[in-house]
């Protein structure tokens, strides 16, 4: 079977992966010059299925108007007469329960555990190298009653069998040693030692020249246009240089998957939210992050990716505007430097500013739709890289006609329509 897959960042590329070894001809379409050079391109760098957790949860409502009034806020809204972000908006508040926060948070870490374990066989089978890192998250409370908030994130943990750490001041301490010379309060963390990290721009691009090797096409500098209907389903991807044609279609376009297939009457309520990173390397040893940590206050995650330090987050809610804004810069500098104060040469640091396609309940949209031979791959969020292989394989089982290694009816569009 021709498989056409939009989209060439981590998730389209992981996508095409999964459906080259199940032994489909694979194209795959972008309109950049190369893969991974939109939301994939410099994220956090964590992979963290224990902490994956929809943004939508009791309370948040509250917490959000808090964040906006500080100094270093971790969201921005940037209100617009724009229908869709109203729509996405409210669908989100209707999330913000109890019940659906369980739902979508237990969901979330079904698929991210399974693409954990998708990735770490992909690693032992490839050898593939990405500046990987297997030592685990902490997230990190300044205060207690952050720890004391986690409880419900907890116990979906235990619920589900994945292994944790609360940790105490030295706790957090013994596993990231460079926060001994922090200036910031540490009430304790929560630590997650399965966890790993690495470089998603760099897992990319090792995975599509692999994806090539087994004989997967990539378009480039090829934009879409619009999907082309047939007898039975897509017929064509229309491109600005012509048309592919193909049996079936994958939308992995991110936060521009809506737009396209909207003529086909799926209404797919995934918007554009902005974060921000900055890339710096290390200015001496024993002073940087030895993996992942999460400062719960800021929302900012600081990564360690081989000789370099990733520090990334913030959430703006501005439609499609890519502008990176000076002043979210300086809160990556105030985390980095608070909590690993010269871990990093902040001199030479390079800024980055990246589209991360939400959905209102956290969950992605991965799987078939009312279209025959139409499959959706994208609403990741900032958990893309956590969980490309995972989506991808689901997908590619699904094309061919074989049953995902996990439950995936509840990760499909139709789930909205319910």
């Amino acid at each position: 079977m021709k498989v056409v897959v939009l989209g060439a960042g981590v998730i389209g590329v992981s996508t095409a992966w999964f459906l080259a070894t199940s032994g489909h001809e694979v194209v795959v379409v972008d309109r950049q010059s190369d893969v991974g050079l939109e939301t994939s391109f410099a994220n956090a760098g964590e992979i963290s299925p224990g902490y994956a957790s929809p943004w939508a949860a009791p309370g948040v409502p509250l917490k959000a108007i808090r964040w906006l009034m500080m100094a270093h806020a971790p969201l921005i809204l940037r209100p617009k007469a724009d229908l869709a972000m109203l729509s996405w908006f409210m669908a989100t508040l209707r999330n913000c329960t109890g019940a659906r926060y369980e739902l979508n948070k237990r969901r979330m870490v079904r698929l991210a555990e399974y693409s954990r374990d998708q990735l770490i066989a992909l690693r032992q089978e490839t050898g593939i190298g990405y500046d990987e890192r297997t030592k685990g998250t902490l997230q990190l409370f300044r205060k207690p009653a952050q720890l004391d908030a986690a409880a419900k994130d907890i116990e979906v943990l235990r619920a589900d069998g994945i292994p944790f750490e609360i940790l105490d001041r030295a706790g957090c301490l013994a596993v990231e040693p460079g926060l001994a010379r922090s200036r910031e309060d540490i009430a304790g963390g929560l630590r997650l030692p399965g966890d790993e990290t690495g470089d998603c721009f760099k897992f990319t691009n090792a995975l599509a020249r692999l994806a090539e090797a087994r004989g997967v096409r990539f378009e480039f500098g090829r934009r879409v246009l619009r999907l082309r209907e047939g007898d039975r389903g897509v017929a064509a991807a229309v491109t600005d240089q012509g048309e592919i044609h193909g049996d079936a279609f994958v939308v992995a376009l991110g936060s521009y998957s809506p737009a396209l297939v909207r003529p086909f009457g799926l209404r797919l309520p995934v918007y554009p939210v902005k974060g921000y990173s900055l890339t710096a390397d290390i200015a001496a040893e024993g002073l940087p992050p030895e993996s992942t940590l999460l400062d719960e206050t800021y929302k900012i995650a600081i990564t360690r990716l081989g000789d370099r330090i990733r520090v990334g987050g913030m959430a703006e809610v501005s439609g499609f505007e890519r502008t990176l804004d000076a002043r979210r810069q300086r809160t990556l500098d105030y985390c980095l430097e608070g909590l690993f104060p010269g871990a990093a040469d902040l001199s030479q640091a390079t800024y980055w500013a990246g589209l991360r396609p939400m959905t209102p309940d956290g969950t992605p949209v991965v799987g078939a739709t009312h279209v025959p031979n139409l499959y959706l791959n994208t609403g990741h969020g900032t958990l893309g890289w956590t969980m490309a292989c995972g989506s991808g394989r689901i997908v590619a089982d699904l094309i061919g006609g074989h049953a995902p290694g996990i439950r995936s009816d509840d990760l499909a569009i139709a789930r909205y329509a319910r």
